[in-house]
C-alpha cells in the first residue's frame, strides 16, 4: 500500500502553485517529477566531487569515476543486463536509437527489410526512415487496430528471411498500449533479425528482464523514470555491441591513437565518446534506487486504479471520446471532445492549474489513422492521486462549456 503523502512529500514542485492553483501535474508521460533524493545526488556531485572520470590519478577523479561506474552496475542490476558493459550510457532514448540505426549502416544491403510499428514515436521511425536512405533497405510497418493495438496477424506475414531488423515500443507514449514484445521478440528471432525495443514509455510503470526477454537492443531515458533530462541507457547484448561500428569519435573511446590508425577501447568505452553526462548517470542510479525503495509492482498496481478511475470518470463526459483501447495499457489517457481542438482544451486546463499535453505527441501517424489533429493526453504517476483526476474532470468540463 502506497503512502501518497509521504510519497508527495519528496517531490518539491507538487507543493508548487500555477496561475493561482494547486499544481495538478499530468504530463509524465513527457518528462516524470524528481524526487529530492535526485536533487540532493546532483547537489552532492556538484559539491563534493565535481572531477572528469577515467583518466585522473586524483582523488576527485577516482571518486566520480567509482560513483560514476557504480551507477551502471545500478543499472545492470536493475534491467538484468548479463554484463555491466552492455549498458552504454547515452543522452537519452533517441540517442541510443540514432547509435544502433547508424551501426547498421555497415550491416545491411539493398533490399533487406526493417520492420517497425505504426505505434512509433517520430524517434523511432525517422532514424530507420534515414538509414534506409543509405543503404537502399526497405522499411515495412506493422499495422494498428482501431483499438490501438498492433495487428500481430499482419506482423507475422511481414517476416522473412530478408527482415534484418525489428523496432518496436514497448509501450505507446500516445495511447498507453502495451506491446506484446515477448511474441515480437520471438518471431523475428526466428528469421534471424535483430530486435530493438523502445522502453522510453515503458519502464515507469514496468521492470523489464532484458535477459529472460532475449531482446538485442533495449532503449530508456533516466528523465521518465523520476531521474535528470540528458542521460539515458542503451542495452544490447555483448555480441552485436562488438560488431557494431563506433558511433562517434574522440576521447574515451580509443585504445591507440596514431596518424596512421586508431584502434577502439572495448565495451562500454568504444560507444562513450568524450565527457559523458557524469552527474546525470550517478543521479540516474539514485532515482532507480528511489523507485525500487517504492516496488515497482505496487506503482504498477496503484497507476492501473487512477487509470481506471480516470477513465470512468471521463467518460461521464458527454462527446469525450478516448483513443487507445487496449485492455492492457499504462495509466495514459488520451482524448478529445467533439468539435474542439485538443490545444484549446489543454490552454484552459493550464489556466487552471492542470497540466496535460496536447498535439500528436510525436506520434503523427497515430493521429492521421484516427483522422484528427491530436489529442488531449493525461499521463499518471505513483504519486498522483483520485483527487487531482477529480480536478481534471472539472476543469475538462469547463473547458467544454466554455468551448462548446
Amino acid at each position: 500500500m502506497l503512502n501518497i503523502k509521504k510519497i508527495r512529500q519528496d517531490f518539491p514542485i507538487l507543493s508548487r502553485t500555477v496561475n493561482g492553483k494547486p499544481l495538478v501535474y499530468f504530463d509524465n508521460a513527457a518528462t516524470s517529477q524528481t524526487p529530492q533524493v535526485v536533487i540532493d545526488a546532483i547537489v552532492d556531485y556538484y559539491s563534493r566531487y565535481n572531477a572528469n572520470i577515467h583518466r585522473g590519478v586524483h582523488t576527485l577523479s577516482q571518486e566520480a569515476t567509482d560513483a560514476y561506474e557504480n551507477a551502471r552496475n545500478t543499472l545492470k542490476t536493475h534491467f538484468n543486463a548479463k554484463h555491466s558493459h552492455e549498458i552504454i550510457f547515452t543522452s537519452g532514448t533517441t540517442h541510443g536509437i540514432n547509435l544502433v540505426a547508424n551501426g547498421f549502416s555497415s550491416l545491411l544491403k539493398a533490399e533487406d527489410e526493417i520492420i517497425v510499428s505504426a505505434l512509433e514515436h517520430h524517434s523511432n521511425i525517422v532514424p530507420w526512415q534515414m538509414l534506409c536512405e543509405r543503404t537502399g533497405a526497405v522499411l515495412k510497418v506493422i499495422p494498428m487496430t482501431q483499438a490501438g493495438e498492433l495487428d500481430m496477424q499482419a506482423y507475422s506475414a511481414l517476416l522473412n528471411n530478408k527482415t534484418k531488423l525489428v523496432f518496436v515500443n514497448h509501450v505507446s507514449n500516445a495511447l498507453g498500449t502495451v506491446n506484446p514484445i515477448e511474441d515480437i521478440i520471438k518471431q523475428a528471432h526466428q528469421v534471424g533479425a535483430a530486435v530493438l525495443i523502445d522502453g522510453a514509455q515503458a519502464t515507469p510503470h514496468i521492470k523489464p528482464n532484458l535477459q529472460a526477454l532475449n531482446v538485442d537492443f533495449y532503449v530508456v531515458s533516466a528523465h521518465k523514470l523520476c531521474g535528470p533530462t540528458g542521460v539515458g541507457i542503451l542495452y544490447g547484448k555483448e555480441e552485436w555491441l562488438n560488431k557494431l561500428p563506433p558511433y562517434q569519435g574522440g576521447g574515451e573511446m580509443i585504445a591507440e591513437v596514431t596518424f596512421k590508425k586508431t584502434t577502439y577501447a572495448g565495451l562500454p568505452h568504444k560507444f562513450e565518446a568524450g565527457t559523458p553526462n557524469i552527474c546525470g548517470g550517478i543521479a540516474f542510479a539514485t532515482a532507480i534506487d528511489y523507485m525500487n525503495s517504492i516496488g515497482f509492482d505496487t506503482i504498477s498496481a496503484y497507476e492501473n486504479e487512477l487509470l481506471a478511475y480516470g477513465t470512468a470518470e471521463l467518460l461521464k463526459i458527454d462527446g469525450l471520446k478516448i483513443y487507445g483501447a487496449s485492455d492492457c495499457k499504462t495509466a495514459v489517457i488520451s482524448f478529445n471532445i467533439d468539435g474542439i481542438h485538443p490545444y484549446d482544451i489543454g490552454s484552459i486546463l493550464d489556466k487552471l492549474g492542470v497540466a496535460v499535453r496536447t498535439g500528436h505527441h510525436c506520434a503523427q501517424p497515430i493521429m492521421d489513422f484516427y483522422k484528427i489533429p491530436g489529442t488531449v493526453r493525461a499521463s499518471f504517476s505513483f504519486y498522483n492521486t483520485k483527487e487531482e483526476i477529480d480536478v481534471l474532470v472539472a476543469a475538462v468540463k469547463k473547458a467544454k462549456l466554455m468551448l462548446g
